[in-house]
């Protein structure tokens, strides 16, 4: 993948064990919008899928794809993330999934 992914490319990245038990980004993103959907004016960005620390799901599928810099101790967990770059790149995937492929 380029260095500058799309953001088809980064909705079709897998996911690796996240709350949602969503296989790509895309189906995390659309897991997270529905839920957001179901629970309205008691939705909690807190504690989505039961963790306050979701976004670190997407994040990790970010890293494993080497498109963020990250850091992991020995027990697999985050040292040290580039949340601003992986903020930038998920903003990107949101963005993509409003746009609507036309064929000519």
């Amino acid at each position: 993948m380029s260095t500058y992914p799309t953001g088809r490319q980064i909705l079709d990245l897998p996911m690796g064990d996240n709350g949602a038990d969503a296989d790509t980004v895309r189906g995390y993103l659309a897991k997270l919008l529905r839920e957001l959907w179901r629970e309205r004016g008691c939705f909690s960005g807190k504690y989505v899928f039961g963790a306050s620390d979701w976004h670190y799901d997407l994040y990790q599928a970010l890293a494993d794809a080497g498109l963020i810099a990250a850091k992991f101790d020995d027990d697999g967990y985050f040292e040290e993330c580039d949340t601003e770059a992986g903020s930038r790149l998920i903003s990107r995937a949101i963005d993509a999934l409003g746009v609507v492929e036309t064929h000519d």
